[in-house]
């Protein structure tokens, strides 16, 4: 007899064999290798895409059938029960429950559509808050409102502690995602100390209004914050999603103003990414470009709906917008109600922008990527670049981010700066942090992020100005503990950007994104000089309203709504069955297949989504990547490090300020310099030394008495200093520090702020003692065990 245990999973291991689909466009990719022409780069990258997508939906089925496989056992194994009568009855008294209740939920969820689309404005912020700057009322009125969040009892915030301004995404839905949790960026910020503040916005915007205004706006509310704590810091500036480049844009065009910039999750260069990878930023050559917002604000009678940006977030993950979160919130109707109601709350709130807005983001993100080629002007006569940004930045990204993958958050460094060496020239501070697997979402309202990456941020925050300039990688790692006692070891590793970016996964040719965008701007003119006036003549506030109306995003909810009269009955039948619940056990044999069959409806779905995505790919690159129609683009596929010819750095007048000054200088000259040279040793700094460094900026002399803008200057100008002449800087040490007491107080300095000797790399105290005698002092003695390990320190 056929022994099917051991069969079966072998037939589909084979029928599923790695590698099977991709073979042989391998091979033909391989074919091709060695040749230049440009027709037959075309064919690589088309056999580049498909190989990529075959190997994924191979590997896939592979791991699906054995864990399919390996659960189906588990299922008929649970079956094999002389209960199973008992089992089924109570299976379907539990069915018949869950659907009250489920149904009752989705009421919930309509109820909340309808209250907005009937003009409430109220958020998902779950903390207390109260109006600071109605962003109506300023000259340049704008739908956005400053607000401070109120502290929570128990908890104590120093006004003098540096302000926190938190910005969320305006990308179809409302606000207050950042806040939507206890344990978020709020949560981590005020109990932190700090005055937290948040940029809320109302689901109307002001006639006219444009991107300009905004930003004004947010500008003006930095001021204010500024004013009510006169005493405090510059405001850190924490943008999640479109908020991310909202806050640069901030930053950029008002650099005197803001703080740290810290950009979650953040959009800035969005022709970034992989081939076979990556599908949301192919979208705008395939949908017409422009043109087609254009067209959507005209037939919205002067407004765009957001609904529209949201079903493009939905199509991205098809399994979880018609299927998971729905079977989720049925298999744990009991516990999961408050959960998925408090978020659809959210993303079910469709709010409008102007074409003018929309028509920016387009032309200056989504398809021109401006911004992150150094090329967008925020009006007529503001130009953004983003090296004008003062302040430190802290990019947070995740390899899990299927809306910003890590190409699309920091490739804009990369357009912008040529090396490291440009970066510390301009006296910029450029921190990343990569999370391995968490989602877009989950940047901003995973309970485990908010507890780790983001509370290591705002510590972070506490010191980051003591910071040489440079390109760092965040390194967060645990080091003990559990649950909420478990603490985290942060350091600071020096990066190239080659380094970074191949972290991130490396980045493609922009060409046939820069191809799209030409032909943006041809079908924009077109669109606007033939076509736009006839769609303007056509459409009325009537007709605007029929079409959101009829939106599938919007008819659904309103269905589930207690304005249907076939809903009105299920909330006292709801309640009934809570008061009577009869909940069958989770191990029981129907639920567990129940289970079983929902996860092959996911997989499904997952290859539905796998499938749409390789054929987006492959369609764009099929149009938009020809050699006749890329030439088409190929003045927009420059950058602005690319277009700028290459300056020699040191003829820059901040470098040659600094080297003019190698000799002159004071006490606090030489210890910036000797801190410089300790932290350039180690190639990384530890936040407990950086935390230590910033303590002696602020509270010994002669540090504590400047000004933070006259530290600042003084790190940048040592930093320049020791870049470009290392050994001219290291021999002039002695001219800074002329007295004996002097230099002992330096170099104590400095060993306090290194740590215990024996905590030391070779590397630190190789430089502490070069330091020690270029002032005159005692090297210490090490003992080691002659293979480099350190013994004992005399």
């Amino acid at each position: 007899m056929l022994d099917y245990s051991k069969f079966l999973p072998e037939a589909l291991s084979a029928f599923t064999d790695t590698g099977a689909m991709a073979r042989p466009f391998e091979q033909w990719t391989k074919s091709l290798d060695g040749h230049d022409d440009a027709y037959v780069q075309y064919g690589r990258d088309l056999g580049v895409i498909a190989q990529a997508h075959g190997q994924r939906a191979t590997e896939t089925a592979q791991t699906n059938t054995q864990a399919n496989w390996e659960a189906w056992q588990q299922v008929m194994s649970a079956l094999m029960t002389p209960m199973l009568p008992q089992h089924w009855w109570q299976y379907v008294v539990d069915g018949a429950e869950r659907s009250v209740l489920y149904a009752d939920a989705m009421r919930e969820r309509g109820n909340h559509f309808v209250e907005h689309e009937e003009g409430s404005n109220e958020t998902v912020l779950s903390w207390a808050h109260e109006m600071v700057v109605d962003g109506k009322t300023l000259p340049r009125p704008v739908n956005y409102s400053l607000v401070r969040i109120v502290p929570p009892e128990g908890v104590t915030v120093r006004e003098d502690g540096r302000p926190y301004i938190i910005i969320d995404p305006r990308a179809g839905h409302g606000s207050g995602i950042g806040g939507f949790k206890h344990e978020s960026e709020v949560g981590a910020a005020i109990h932190g100390g700090h005055p937290t503040y948040f940029v809320t916005f109302t689901r109307l915007p002001e006639p006219g209004q444009t991107l300009a205004d905004v930003t004004a706006a947010e500008a003006d509310f930095v001021r204010e914050v500024r004013r009510r704590h006169p005493s405090s810091p510059k405001p850190v500036i924490i943008g999640n999603c479109q908020g991310g480049w909202a806050s640069m844009l901030l930053a950029a065009t008002n650099p005197d103003i803001t703080g740290p910039v810290v950009a979650n999750g953040a959009p800035l260069s969005y022709w970034a990414g992989q081939k076979g990878k990556n599908p949301m930023r192919y979208l705008g050559g395939l949908v017409g470009g422009a043109m087609s917002v254009r067209m959507l604000s005209d037939l919205g009678h002067g407004v765009f709906d957001g609904a529209n940006l949201v079903f493009n977030f939905e199509r991205l993950s098809p399994a979880n917008t018609w299927w998971e979160k729905y079977y989720s919130l049925w298999d744990k109707i009991d516990t999961e109600v408050p959960r998925f109601v408090g978020f659809e709350r959210w993303w079910g709130s469709f709010y409008y922008m102007t074409p003018e807005e929309i028509s920016w983001i387009v032309e200056n993100l989504f398809v021109g990527n401006r911004l992150g080629r150094g090329k967008a002007n925020l009006a007529e006569r503001t130009h953004v670049d983003l090296r004008e940004v003062n302040s430190p930045i802290i990019i947070f990204a995740s390899h899990g981010d299927n809306i910003t993958p890590p190409q699309q958050a920091l490739g804009w460094v990369a357009d912008h700066y040529a090396d490291v060496a440009e970066i510390k020239a301009r006296g910029q501070r450029i921190l990343y942090t990569l999370h391995p697997s968490v989602g877009h979402l989950g940047i901003f309202v995973s309970s485990s992020v908010a507890k780790k990456e983001h509370g290591e941020i705002v510590s972070t925050l506490k010191a980051i100005e003591a910071l040489a300039p440079g390109l760092y990688e965040m390194v967060i790692a645990e080091e003990r503990g559990e649950g909420v006692d478990k603490t985290f070891r942060v350091a600071f590793a020096e990066r190239s950007i080659g380094q970074m970016m191949e972290q991130c996964g490396g980045d493609d040719s922009d060409k046939p994104f820069a191809t799209v965008a030409r032909f943006s701007e041809l079908g924009t003119e077109i669109y606007d000089l033939a076509i736009r006036p006839f769609v303007q003549a056509m459409t009325n506030q009537a007709t605007a309203q029929l079409m959101a109306h009829t939106s599938p995003m919007r008819v659904q909810r309103w269905l589930q709504s207690d304005r249907n009269p076939a809903m009105q009955p299920v909330k006292a039948l709801a309640e009934q069955v809570r008061a009577n619940r009869n909940a069958a056990a989770d191990d029981n044999p129907f639920r567990q297949l129940e289970r079983f069959n929902a996860n092959l409806v996911t997989q499904w779905w997952d290859g539905v989504r796998d499938l749409q995505n390789a054929m987006i790919e492959w369609n764009f690159h099929l149009l938009w990547a020809a050699p006749p129609v890329q030439a088409m683009g190929e003045r927009l596929a420059v950058t602005v490090a690319q277009s700028e010819p290459r300056e020699d750095l040191r003829t820059l007048t901040q470098v040659q300020d600094a080297l003019d000054r190698i000799e002159l200088g004071e006490f606090a000259d030489g210890v910036i310099r000797m801190l410089i040279f300790l932290a350039n040793s180690r190639k990384e700094v530890r936040r407990s030394r950086l935390e230590r460094s910033n303590q002696m900026l602020l509270s010994t002399e002669p540090f504590a008495s400047m000004k933070a803008k006259h530290r600042t200057r003084m790190i940048h100008k040592e930093t320049l200093i020791v870049g470009y002449e290392p050994e001219a800087a290291m021999a002039a040490l002695p001219k800074l520090l002329r007295t004996d007491d002097e230099r002992k107080r330096a170099l104590a300095l400095c060993q306090e702020i290194a740590g215990p000797r024996e905590e030391m790399s070779r590397e630190t105290i190789d430089m502490m003692n070069r330091l020690s005698l270029t002032l005159g002092a005692e090297p210490v003695a090490i003992l080691s065990d002659g293979s480099g390990n350190i013994l004992r320190i005399a």
